[in-house]
């Protein structure tokens, strides 16, 4: 029996891996003092509605919103070293650092 109930849970976590989706995010600078990302996931889905964060090297949010209908997200560059956090959940975070942030 025991050894019934380990296949059966490894078959479980084999299931979940199987409807995983890997999230992503992208973010450009648009050459008028603001930034526009654009996210989703891995298996196509939308990240509409997703909490997209600006924060500063202290961690203090600087912009919070969501993601569009459209998985975009623009907001005014702030004026000192950022991180934008793409926050759709556990395991599902994407952090840009605005360094790597260009036209």
């Amino acid at each position: 029996m025991r050894k019934v109930l380990i296949c059966v849970f490894g078959f479980m976590i084999m299931i979940n891996y199987s409807y995983a989706h890997t999230p992503f995010c992208t973010c450009y600078d648009n050459g008028d003092g603001t930034v526009t990302c654009e996210g989703g996931f891995s298996d196509g889905s939308s990240a509409a509605g997703v909490t997209m964060l600006v924060v500063d090297k202290s961690g203090k949010v600087l912009i919070k919103g969501k993601m569009n209908e459209d998985s975009e997200f623009t907001f005014k560059k702030p004026n000192v070293p950022y991180t934008v956090i793409f926050d759709a959940g556990p395991g599902h975070v994407v952090k840009i650092d605005s360094k790597d942030i260009t036209e």
